[in-house]
């Protein structure tokens, strides 16, 4: 671990002022609870000054939510506990299923919301005429430090977003090119490619989403968010394209004649290209590599055997990596000027890109939202059955873990730490509560004695690997100190308070471990079967009313499996890369079958039927099952359909032979050469037995 830099130290100390600024305005304003304030700094606070702002509006939004229904349902329910209990417990699962199918920095509102409610409500049981004047002190405190962490954020030296995700956007397209040109530039005696470059890229398109939800609170330019949805859409793209061209390199080094020494020139000076800093030579050369691709086609990817044909598949794909690449570094020059200097035109126009449309698992929610609402109703019923004064801390405790770990495949081993990190700002909070504080007289002397804690702990909310840890010391060490105007503190409920805090904690991991013992494996599973569902679906026509929408889910799906396979060790990855490629295929045939008439259009069909059939299969058996030959056959019979046609130069025959071959190498990767013995011709509407 590296010792803190300047922007380390620079963001803990703005946060640390914004924190005392605001404690200072609730003190000087009378607030009840001013320690709120303070807390509201630090979970707040962000080292991007755009992302500091989408948190305070989402704060602010799920705090007047989660304070208005306290208003309103407390006094409705205070004279029946139990029915109290399970509207609490409704609620708290209700908010957090929306926050769930919300995977957005926009989430925050709805899971703050979710445990809200029971913050605010169960303390006020007791004396519910007061929920009103509660609910409404929290906001202002809640409020109070939202205005300060975001004037801090905005005045003192603001972290853009901007130039933090052009640096980022270098880092992502870096990953890109190391996979392009690890696989353009292997020799025939190399083994294949890693996939450390697979993983990156997959994770990367993940964070440029969250980045883009940023930006667009960091920037007064929309044209800046729309470039950055449009590179997220083609970085998206590669991944096919580059694993697509990554097997059809494998299969061609595995005929007789090997890689034709063009092509194999071509790759290498595509590599060059690539790794080109220079956008001017990117421009340049772009339309020259265009060129020599086209003549290369024309001169060994015109005829009819298999070799010919992976040729061109791969001259296809090349060609689309051309223009992904040069969309790509305009982009990211575009994204990095303040005042572009050229007009934008997309080169990669042959599939959508773009779509916004995500992969949910609809029971897993709903079981992560119902596992919150029955932890929760089952610590209110042991609260009230042992009658402990304290016991609305253990439950708004129990709330809090519940909705913060729900998205997680296993949520007890960050629930765990979560109580780890709890006790350990116990432990700090009892250090300065009642060794350091007294001595405090002023408030400048307790800037002074807060300051070295929490500036220290400040310096790791920079670093990804310890936010966690930074939000649970400085949030939980506030918050346990109360500080107020003036000095005085009860040991008796200090202690009591920090006991339900750890009992709270402790039931939600207890709880986590009982009902959820299954973790990432079962998501693995699950989407898996996701992959099956929609590819047999697509196959069967079924699912063709919106390609972008089909081709961001399985995007989507795609960059939520590779993080779950790296975790747990699963060699499952190219598995998952040939479904994503044989769904683009699918797609391909449904699109263009109509435009093969007579035997071709029936083969076409017939591989589709094939395809739905083996996919009907792995759903049926919970696995990948081996693809039958009979679908080979088909793949084989199809392809001499459409040779037989003589059509080579009508697009729409081109694209649907790239798809067959597609299909055939992601399928069927170690089959020789296609059957290219003349088939009799096939009946109108005939079909495979």
């Amino acid at each position: 671990m590296t010792l803190p830099g300047w922007r380390d130290w620079l963001f803990s100390a703005k946060a640390f002022a914004a924190a005392m600024l605001a404690l200072y305005l609730a003190m000087a304003l009378s607030l009840p609870r001013p320690y709120w304030a303070m807390a509201t700094v630090y979970v707040v606070s962000h080292p991007l000054t755009g992302a500091t702002r989408s948190k305070a509006v989402y704060r602010i939004g799920g705090t007047l939510l989660g304070a208005s229904a306290a208003v309103i349902l407390l006094p409705l329910f205070v004279n029946a506990p139990t029915l109290l209990s399970l509207v609490v417990a409704l609620w708290t699962g209700t908010l957090l299923s929306i926050s769930l199918l919300d995977r957005t920095p926009r989430s925050y509102l709805f899971m703050l919301s979710a445990y809200t409610l029971p913050m605010i409500a169960l303390p006020a049981l007791n004396s519910p005429e007061g929920i009103f004047d509660l609910a409404l002190a929290r906001s202002e405190e809640i409020l109070l430090g939202i205005l300060c962490a975001s004037v801090v954020s905005a005045l003192v030296w603001p972290g853009k977003v901007a130039p933090i995700f052009s640096a980022r956007i270098a880092s992502w397209l870096g990953d890109a090119r190391d996979w392009a040109c690890e696989l353009l530039q292997q020799s025939a005696a190399a083994s294949q490619p890693m996939h450390a470059s697979r993983h990156k890229l997959a994770a990367d398109i993940l964070a440029l989403d969250q980045f883009i939800s940023h930006l667009s609170y960091d920037t007064t330019s929309f044209a800046m968010v729309k470039n950055a949805r449009e590179l997220r859409g083609r970085m998206s793209m590669l991944l096919p394209i580059l694993s697509s061209l990554t097997e059809t390199k494998q299969a061609l080094l595995r005929q007789q004649d090997g890689m034709p020494a063009g092509l194999s020139a071509l790759m290498h000076e595509v590599a060059q290209w690539m790794a080109s800093p220079d956008l001017g030579h990117i421009r340049r050369e772009a339309p020259l590599l265009q060129r020599r691709l086209a003549a290369l086609k024309q001169q060994i990817a015109s005829g009819d055997s298999w070799q010919a044909l992976l040729i061109a598949h791969g001259l296809a794909r090349l060609q689309s990596l051309i223009n992904l690449w040069l969309d790509c570094r305009l982009l990211q020059q575009l994204i990095a000027e303040e005042h572009p200097t050229f007009q934008w035109k997309p080169a990669y126009r042959h599939w959508p890109v773009g779509g916004t449309a995500r992969h949910y698992d609809y029971g897993m929610m709903a079981f992560s939202s119902l596992q919150a609402s029955v932890a929760i109703f089952l610590a209110c019923q042991l609260w009230i059955q042992l009658g402990w004064t304290d016991g609305s801390g253990a439950v708004i405790m129990v709330a809090i873990a519940s909705c913060f770990f729900a998205a997680l495949d296993e949520p007890a081993p960050m629930m765990r730490t979560f109580l780890i990190w709890a006790v350990v700002s116990i432990a700090l909070t009892t250090v300065l509560l009642f060794m350091v504080i007294p001595a405090a007289y002023t408030f400048e002397m307790l800037v002074a004695m807060l300051a070295i804690p929490f500036l220290l702990v400040g310096t790791l909310f920079t670093r990804p690997q310890f936010t966690m840890i930074a939000m649970m010391l400085t949030v939980n060490t506030a918050t346990f100190l109360s500080l107020q105007g003036a000095y005085d503190t009860d040991f008796t409920a200090f202690f009591n308070g920090n006991v339900a805090t750890v009992v709270g904690v402790s039931f939600a991991l207890l709880f986590s471990l009982l009902v959820r013992p299954f973790g990432i494996e079962l998501a693995i599973r699950r989407l898996r079967r996701a992959s099956w569902h929609d590819l047999a679906e697509t196959a069967a026509g079924r699912r063709l009313d919106d390609y972008t929408r089909l081709t961001a889910r399985m995007l989507d799906r795609l960059g939520l499996l590779i993080p779950r396979l790296a975790a747990s060790g699963n060699e499952q990855l190219p598995q998952v890369f040939n479904e994503l490629r044989a769904g683009f295929s699918v797609l391909h045939l449904q699109r263009e079958e109509n435009a093969q008439a007579g035997p071709a259009g029936v083969a076409v069909q017939q591989v589709l039927d094939a395809v739905e059939r083996h996919y009907r299969q792995a759903l049926e058996q919970r696995q990948q099952p081996q693809a039958d030959v009979r679908l080979l056959q088909c793949i084989d019979d199809a392809l001499n359909q459409l040779l037989a046609s003589g059509r080579r130069s009508d697009h729409h025959l081109l694209t649907v032979l790239n798809a067959l071959v597609e299909l055939r190498i992601t399928l069927f990767p170690a089959a020789g050469s296609y059957a290219m013995a003349a088939s009799p011709p096939l009946p109108a509407g005939g079909s495979t037995p």
